[in-house]
């Protein structure tokens, strides 16, 4: 059986395409199980990598 990360990305996005690519600045991985935070920096999210986005 696979394992099924739980995981998030905590930031506050500065842009974006029609795509919904989505570049994010100091954004930071956040794991559910392990509640650890992993600074990430500035990053380009493939739309097609998003599965859900929410105000927190």
């Amino acid at each position: 059986m696979a394992s099924t990360k739980v995981q998030r990305i905590m930031t506050q996005p500065i842009g974006f395409d029609e795509y919904m690519n989505l570049v994010l600045d100091e954004a930071e991985e956040v794991s559910i199980k392990k509640n650890t935070r992993k600074p990430l920096g500035r990053i380009l999210l493939k739309g097609d990598n998003i599965t859900l986005m929410m105000n927190a």
